[in-house]
């Protein structure tokens, strides 16, 4: 059967099917979305649930565990994390992959419905939800900052022009107002001096009824005339401090005691105990996320249109700055990608003219290159796939595969051309004998890929994308061998000219002592068969030893002009001592050479800051990422009372735990006595493992508090209960919202709570006053005895049972399956019997990723086997053409020690297609020596000899291709050229 003799004789048709590729990729090119890294729709919610002035353990007892225990009721649920702090708690909730994150959503949101009615009373807001995928960060964050203004003016600007003006832009799904945040957010702060209440006889609960009173937004309806309609209004909404403070709380002997009698009625915010600065300015910070399969760049671009428009709106005070942008990373990546894959097709096509020697006989082939691309790009359109780095590094490698067919035919061509054939009837020749090799090596170096298909997880629906890639380029560029590169053979291509010039002739006597000394080591390899066989079980025992040598990793850091981190801070650090630090730390920062902005966070709610640094582009400095890190580390260190943990932010966040460091190791019990003593003795373990730095634990209990036992007896015989009490401590301590202020642009809160100077040292808990049922005031003091203790600062669920996380980075040179493997280790020597361990996040799927790596190179090599065993009807020619992959694995293990690599996701593709190419070339030789057998009658040695002769010429051409196809990708230059 010759396959490709009806594209020989069918130019027309050819040349048609070609242009219709051409365009089709074109078209599809231009309409595909530009990202960092393929779609991964991770289904994950977040629940957020706040109660201020809530300890952390009232948070995980009576918010956390009934949301968690109605959420562990959805389908498809895989894991469930909670962080519970002061008055506020954060679950997360992580669905399996096929899980549709819509429906799971609106699964969560049925859930806090359901569980609404048994939640704490006073929470100011039933608990929010909302999608987050770990895998797709914002691409854009603006600082809106100044040193003038205060933080509820540039949050007022923040949330009221420039939010909302960036929510209508086609493809963004949210825009979040983080770092101050919510907590920047204007509201009238009712400050109360206890002992002018006491003086007058009035509770805090007068006080905030009588706020509730007169601050009114109610409907008062309508007037219908007989030819006139009147709308009813009244003034009962009082907007700003100054309406509050004349307010009249009580009468006192026939006089009014009004609100500022009381104490101080001020402009503030909802959050006095948090802060947030942009190079050390007060700043309000916008996160902008995309809606899922949107182009990055093509939103940013559109944003940064608006940005003056933005700025002519703030008053001149007012700043707006970038803080981080993701497409500047993703624009200078792709960018060196394309370059890239242009570096690659120029070097193919000089290898192809190195060994052909003849222009035509280049060009012919070379035509391949781009229509597969092209062709590739249409599939990719079809499937919903972007331009990403993923993306264009599988269409880089295919570079070197996708020339391989239209080279072996034009060889095979050519040979017959140089036995005196005419070049249609050497075409048509040719295109037949090779037609089924072609067909052989396109099918099964595509079925190679298709393990990878299968691979489970988040990193299983990364490649999924590389590998549909990768295998449509393979299979376009077989149609294109078959069917253009015989027919243009056919018409164009002409034979070596008799008068040779010097590079001809150089080339040839290179080429020609390579071929015999080929042959020489062929003819003995042979003849010594035993020994070679040998050599060859010695080779696959060599394999299995290197592998255990190579060090192990995941996903390789890459810089990307950004640092993340955090500083922890002691328990009982007060929130002055956490924002002194906090802004000491941002001033370090801002001076280093290296980097171009910082932004800084600091809240009360929990005991650490947060870090964001946006570099200098990675040519203006010299240093990398991790090694500003490092240098950075002591300069950080003197911060007092403060310890900072600086990251390189993966390419990939996975996972729903939040860590100081990248990655992160659970203990689990029910016994919270057995976890905490357990944990507590673990972490000094973990320090101790080697390799380790930056080792710290979540598990907070020894923060200072104040335990009010009352006395129920007493407090029953003066008409006091326990929840007058409690009522009572809320509204002195916990910012307790008494009333709301509704503005046509936004809403606002009021706050009460006693004056700071009261609000610092326990024994001021004495000037408190409850009022008993009979009327008259009772001291706190009379009914409670305080005393000193610790508890818990913040409380954390896994799967609804309490767990410490521990979380820890790597020294540099050490690999992540190293020191997996020493925690563990330590774990079951160390770890009492009822503790249960497990890695989260991205080690947890660098566990489960390399567990089922073996069977996934199992599993393609047994898919080759078939292939090739269902295309050569034969159980013995397929071992014969894989017989080959020790040597290459020995080879590749080999190279990544010498070049001190590790042997991560990406290498472990780098193995997957090394198959591919060693397959190829035994192909190439058995195909011809299994056909010398039944055409001609040779003996095995004498069929095999001869095709390694006649087909030496193709497989260096096609192993060099794939050698410096690959070459650009190996130097590792430009953005992301370390994963590359």
């Amino acid at each position: 059967m010759n396959i490709t003799a009806i594209f020989i004789r069918r130019p027309v048709m050819t040349s048609l099917l070609m242009i219709g590729i051409l365009i089709f990729g074109a078209v599809g090119y231009v309409s595909l979305p530009v990202n960092d890294l393929p779609v991964v729709d991770f289904p994950t919610i977040m629940v957020m649930a706040n109660l201020p002035g809530a300890s952390p353990e009232t948070m995980a007892a009576s918010v956390a565990a009934p949301l968690e225990r109605q959420f562990s009721t959805i389908a498809g649920l895989d894991n469930m994390t909670s962080s519970s702090r002061r008055g506020s708690t954060f679950i997360t909730i992580q669905f399996t992959l096929e899980r549709n994150i819509d429906s799971a959503a609106a699964d969560v949101q049925n859930g806090i419905s359901a569980v609404a009615r048994r939640l704490p009373p006073g929470m100011p807001n039933p608990p929010t939800s909302r999608k987050l995928n770990p895998a797709d960060r914002p691409i854009l964050q603006l600082s809106l900052n100044s040193t003038t203004m205060s933080p509820s003016v540039v949050d007022e600007y923040a949330e009221t022009v420039v939010a909302p003006q960036i929510s209508t832009i086609d493809g963004v799904s949210q825009v979040a107002n983080f770092g101050g945040g919510n907590g920047s957010k204007y509201a009238v702060r009712v400050q109360l001096d206890p002992n002018k209440l006491a003086n007058r006889q009035i509770s805090l609960d007068d006080v905030s009824g009588a706020i509730g009173q007169h601050n009114a937004n109610l409907p008062t309806g309508t007037l219908w005339g007989a030819n006139q309609a009147f709308t009813v209004q009244a003034n009962g909404q009082l907007n700003t401090a100054d309406e509050y403070r004349p307010l009249i709380v009580a009468y006192r002997n026939g006089s009014p005691i009004r609100l500022q009698d009381l104490g101080q009625v001020i402009d503030g915010v909802e959050d006095d105990k948090s802060a947030s600065w942009y190079n050390l300015r007060n700043s309000s910070s916008l996160a902008v996320n995309r809606q899922p399969g949107t182009n990055t760049v093509e939103i940013v671009n559109t944003i940064m249109k608006l940005m003056p428009t933005f700025r002519a709106q703030l008053p001149p005070a007012i700043s707006l700055d970038v803080m981080s942008d993701r497409s500047a990373a993703i624009r200078e990546s792709v960018h060196d990608v394309k370059f890239t894959l242009i570096l690659a097709i120029v070097l193919v096509v000089l290898v192809i003219f190195l060994f052909l020697r003849n222009v035509s006989a280049t060009l012919i082939p070379s035509l391949a290159l781009p229509l597969s691309i092209l062709g590739t790009f249409a599939v990719m359109s079809l499937f919903g796939y972007t331009v990403d780095n993923l993306s264009l590094m599988a269409l880089t490698l295919a570079v070197g595969f996708v020339v391989d067919d239209a080279i072996v035919v034009l060889e095979n061509i050519v040979r017959h051309m140089e036995m005196g054939k005419p070049r249609f009837e050497a075409a048509l020749e040719g295109g037949k004998e090779i037609g089924f090799t072609v067909l052989s090596m396109t099918l099964s170096l595509a079925a190679v890929f298709i393990p990878i298909l299968f691979m489970g997880g988040i990193v299983g629906r990364l490649f999924h994308e590389f590998a549909v890639v990768i295998m449509s380029a393979i299979i376009i560029s077989g149609i294109v061998s078959l069917s253009l590169t015989p027919m243009l053979c056919s018409r164009f291509l002409k034979p070596h000219s008799e008068d040779h010039n010097f590079l001809f002739k150089a080339t040839e006597r290179i080429f020609d002592l390579w071929r015999d000394t080929y042959v020489w080591t062929l003819r003995r390899v042979i003849r010594f068969r035993f020994v070679t066989l040998l050599v060859a079980v010695g080779t696959l025992v060599a394999t299995v030893f290197v592998y255990r040598l190579v060090p192990t990793g995941f996903i390789p850091s890459t810089d990307t002009d950004s640092i993340q981190g955090q500083i922890q801070y002691a328990q009982d650090a007060s929130y002055d001592v956490m924002k002194k630090s906090t802004y000491m730390a941002a001033q370090i920062l801002t001076k280093d050479p290296n980097v171009d902005a910082t932004g800084v966070s600091v809240s009360g709610t929990s005991n650490f800051g947060r870090i964001e640094v946006r570099l200098k582009p990675r040519k203006e400095r010299k240093l990398s990422a991790d090694e500003i890190i490092t240098e950075l580390r002591p300069k950080l260190a003197g911060i007092p009372g403060g310890r900072v943990f600086l990251t390189n932010p993966p390419a990939l966040r996975i996972g729903g735990f939040g860590g100081r460091s990248q990655y992160i190791f659970t203990l689990q019990a029910q016994d919270l006595d057995v976890l905490y003593r357990a944990a507590s003795n673990f972490e000094n373990v973990m320090k101790r493992i080697p390799g380790l730095i930056d080792v710290n634990s979540d598990m907070q209990i020894a923060s200072p508090q104040v335990t009010l036992d009352i006395d129920r007896d007493r407090a029953s015989s003066m008409g006091v209960s326990a929840t007058q009490v409690e009522s009572a401590l809320f509204s002195a301590y916990g910012t307790r919202q008494v009333s709301n202020i509704f503005t046509p642009t936004n809403d606002y809160q009021v706050i009460m709570e006693l004056m700071p100077q009261f609000q610092r040292d326990p024994n001021s808990l004495h000037l408190l006053y409850v009022r008993s049922n009979t009327g008259k005031l009772v001291p706190l003091e009379s009914v409670v005895k305080p005393h000193n203790s610790v508890g818990a600062l913040s409380v954390a669920h896994y799967g609804q049972s309490p767990a410490v996380s521990f979380s820890f980075d790597m020294a540099p040179g050490v690999s992540l399956g190293d020191v997996t493997g020493r925690i563990q280790e330590a774990a079951r020597e160390t770890l009492p019997a009822g503790i249960r361990t497990a890695f989260q996040g991205t080690a947890a799927a660098f566990q489960s990723s390399f567990a089922g790596m073996g069977m996934l190179l199992v599993m393609a090599i047994l898919v080759i086997y078939m292939v090739l065993g269902i295309l050569y009807e034969s159980f013995i020619h397929p071992l014969t053409i894989l017989s080959g992959l020790p040597s290459a694995g020995l080879g590749a293990l080999v190279t990544l020690l010498v070049f001190k690599n590790e042997l991560n996701i990406f290498s472990f593709v780098g193995i997957i297609m090394l198959i591919g190419i060693v397959k190829k070339n035994a192909i190439m030789m058995i195909d011809f020596a299994v056909d010398a057998q039944r055409t001609m009658g040779s003996s095995p040695a004498e069929a095999i000899t001869e095709a390694c002769l006649v087909r030496f010429r193709p497989i260096m051409m096609t192993t060099m291709a794939a050698l410096v196809g690959t070459l650009p990708i190996a130097l590792g230059l430009g953005a992301g050229g370390e994963a590359r």
